[in-house]
């Protein structure tokens, strides 16, 4: 099942965040992913799913040719 990241593109968008294992509550954040991870590092996550937030919302729906 797909997760929704909606209010997480209201808050974040154009920046990175770094996820608990949850894939839902944003740990940190930051506009690289190196600042994100350092920033989740210093906070106690080992091992934080790293995601960039896009600036703008597109549909997508299929695979790579």
């Amino acid at each position: 099942m797909g997760i929704d990241w909606s209010n997480l593109f209201k808050r974040y968008k154009n920046l990175w965040v770094a996820l608990k294992d949850d894939e839902k509550t944003v740990i940190a954040s930051g506009r690289t992913a190196k600042l994100t991870w350092d920033k989740a590092r210093k906070k106690g996550a080992l091992n934080p799913i790293l995601a960039h937030i896009p600036g703008k919302l597109i549909s997508y729906v299929g695979g790579q040719r």
